[in-house]
């Protein structure tokens, strides 16, 4: 366990303000709940975290990429109620599936149905309901609504704060101090961008040591990086979560998840870090994890079919992972559409029948303790009706 003497004296420089501030600075915190949203930046398959494997067009559609039950738990699908699968990599979150502490909410999206990344991490940042419809972020809004004026509840895991925790309410930032890098995804749309430019291919092999527009890419890939980081932000997270004057509400974040190709290779191991990260809350926090809420979302699905290049392209309907003690789990929720030719978004994405901004309004009412008014005006403007998801909470 990263430990909060190691956490201060890596935080010296001002990263974070120090726990042991004023007294002021963290006087009784107006809720002992806690949440932690993990935010998959790049769009998550939510067809391969949660495979509908039992489904015949769920076959037809992913002959090489989908799981199939059969394969075994180093390869295929962990059948969680006959129809439904954990992909293998997540096979460590069983247990907690198993103990009531974790659901999966398929064919969730936010409201926004175009497939440009900045646009919909932004939309689904911002809360107003249109990409950049405000400047600052729906949780640091909902914060707001929480904070009395003395007290920092937000916490961004990060070399920046995203726009989500951005706003009025002042919030605690950690980062580990190491220079971000570009991820292999960025370098591919570089390099398909300026393939017509010579002088820049030039200078970008240059500068990779290995980049040519048609190499292989294995070389660069940072996912290990990443992962070490995202493991390391989940220790310091669960370490100040479950300190008495800590904050109350994290934000994390991981790339990665844009897999045009070799998706299984790629996303076997994104979703590992994403398994471990979640046990590595639910051993940090210790004893304040029954009163948790882990959130895990994305800002699109992929599409229903794969391509030729194993892997799949901007989709529409995604997934939501609930995990905590404060999760009423154990089960698959929301609506399900899904895969018959006529039950697909636009002929080839998972139909979005789960709002995530439902979902939104469930965690901050349920689990936060929000007034609906509030929730609906400030935080969520104009969302009156979108009722909030029911019954996922303790």
């Amino acid at each position: 366990m990263f430990s909060r003497r190691a956490f201060l004296q890596t935080t010296a420089g001002g990263v974070l303000t120090s726990l042991a501030a004023s007294g002021t600075a963290f006087a009784a915190a107006p809720t002992e709940n806690r949440l932690v949203l993990i935010f998959l930046r790049g769009g998550l398959d939510g067809l391969h975290a949660l495979a509908p494997f039992a489904d015949p067009d769920y076959r037809r559609l992913r002959p090489v990429i989908g799981l199939d039950q059969t394969a075994g738990e180093d390869r295929g699908a962990i059948s969680l109620d006959g129809y439904f699968g954990l992909h293998h990599a997540l096979a460590p979150l069983k247990p907690l599936f198993e103990d009531g502490e974790l659901l999966f909410i398929p064919a969730a999206s936010t409201s926004y149905r175009r497939r440009s990344h900045f646009d919909g991490q932004n939309l689904l940042e911002n809360g107003s309901g249109t990409p950049y419809g405000a400047r600052d972020g729906w949780l640091n809004r909902a914060i707001l609504g929480l904070n009395d004026g003395d007290r920092r509840l937000g916490l961004a895991l990060g070399p920046s704060v995203p726009l989500i925790l951005q706003g009025a309410a002042e919030v605690q930032t950690w980062d580990d101090s190491a220079l971000p890098q570009v991820d292999e995804d960025f370098l591919m749309r570089l390099t398909q961008m300026y393939r017509a430019d010579p002088l820049f291919l030039d200078a970008l092999h240059d500068a990779t040591g290995a980049l040519k527009p048609d190499v292989s890419m294995d070389g660069m890939d940072d996912t290990p990086r990443q992962g070490r980081n995202f493991l390391m932000a989940a220790r310091v997270t669960a370490d100040l979560l479950a300190h008495d004057h800590g904050p109350r509400i994290a934000v994390m974040e991981l790339g990665g998840w844009d897999t045009h190709f070799a998706q299984e290779r790629r996303l076997n191991r994104l979703l590992g870090f994403v398994a471990q990260g979640l046990l590595e809350l639910r051993t940090g926090l210790d004893g304040s994890w029954d009163r948790t809420t882990v959130m895990v979302v994305s800002e699109f699905g992929r599409t229903v079919a794969e391509n030729a290049s194993q892997g799949t392209d901007h989709g529409t309907g995604g997934i939501a992972m609930l995990a905590g003690g404060a999760v009423k789990g154990g089960r698959i929720a929301g609506n399900w559409p899904g895969l018959s030719p006529n039950a697909l978004w636009e002929e080839r994405d998972l139909r979005p029948t789960n709002a995530y901004e439902s979902l939104f309004k469930s965690v901050l009412m349920s689990h936060l303790g929000l007034d609906q008014g509030f929730v609906e005006t400030r935080v969520f403007p104009g969302s009156a009706g979108l009722s909030p998801m029911d019954g996922l909470f303790r």
